[in-house]
């Protein structure tokens, strides 16, 4: 593993593919020129908006988004998370599916999302991700770059399970992907303490896109698109508005923090 840049991309998506894929190349360009080897495209960043209508559209968002990525990791020559688009899963359902793909635009992992966001918040806005998205029922892969780290991939929601990250931990991961549309009412309180969690008790690096601002009448997210490191520190924190947030990811941090404070070897129940 060598030290690198990554880029957690911020976006604020829209329910019009052509749109979000045009946005998502501009900001990938941003992050590239920046010097990013490794970038992460936040949870819906082909389509966030009406369900019916992200149902209706899931095979041509699913095939778009798919192309975009292998195109856009060939000419940049980059590792390229998606974070989080519709695949159909049949029986008028899909699956909210994470996709890794490398330099040479080849599919390195893929994950289907576990947990699902079935809350009523108090600001009174319902989610019930379920109605239409099949949840996965694998552990995220983890996987290992000789170049990068080891890379385990999550989606939103599974921020709040620490016993997914712990699992990637035993896997190997050392950097942990958290992309998201984290709703503006919990980001507030949540989603920073969050990340800073999963980065501190499993040591890892912690690369969190974000969506940002308003995406209809009704929803909008917390943006604050960030990279910690493995003591929780914030390396990087995009704001509230769609940008990116940059930094090093540095195996001798790594190794250091790891060394200081060896709680990894300190298990005693797993």
């Amino acid at each position: 593993m060598k030290s690198y840049l990554a880029a957690a991309i911020q976006m604020t998506s829209l329910p019009e593919l052509s749109k979000n894929l045009a946005q998502a190349e501009e900001l990938i360009e941003l992050a590239v020129r920046q010097g990013a080897e490794l970038v992460g495209l936040p949870e819906n960043f082909p389509f966030l908006g009406d369900e019916a209508a992200k149902i209706a559209q899931a095979e041509a968002i699913a095939q778009g988004s798919e192309k975009f990525l292998k195109r856009m990791a060939q000419r940049f020559q980059i590792t390229l998370l998606g974070g989080g688009f519709p695949v159909p899963a049949g029986d008028g359902k899909v699956y909210n599916t994470a996709l890794l793909i490398g330099p040479s635009g080849q599919e390195l992992a893929r994950y289907e999302k576990v947990h699902l966001f079935d809350v009523d918040l108090p600001d009174g806005n319902i989610y019930h991700e379920s109605g239409i998205v099949l949840a996965g029922n694998q552990i995220p892969p983890v996987y290992p770059s000789k170049e990068l780290g080891n890379l385990g991939l999550s989606v939103c929601y599974d921020v709040r399970f620490p016993e997914l990250y712990r699992a990637m931990m035993q896997m190997g991961a050392n950097v942990l992907f958290v992309p998201a549309a984290f709703t503006a009412f919990t980001g507030k309180d949540h989603w920073q303490v969050l990340l800073q969690a999963r980065a501190i008790e499993n040591t890892c690096y912690v690369v969190a896109p974000a969506q940002t601002g308003k995406h209809n009448s009704r929803r909008q997210s917390h943006g604050h698109a960030m990279i910690v490191d493995p003591w929780g520190v914030i390396l990087a924190d995009a704001g509230d508005r769609p940008g990116a947030a940059v930094a090093a990811i540095n195996p001798t941090r790594l190794d250091q923090v790891r060394r200081q404070m060896p709680s990894l070897k300190h298990r005693v129940f797993i």
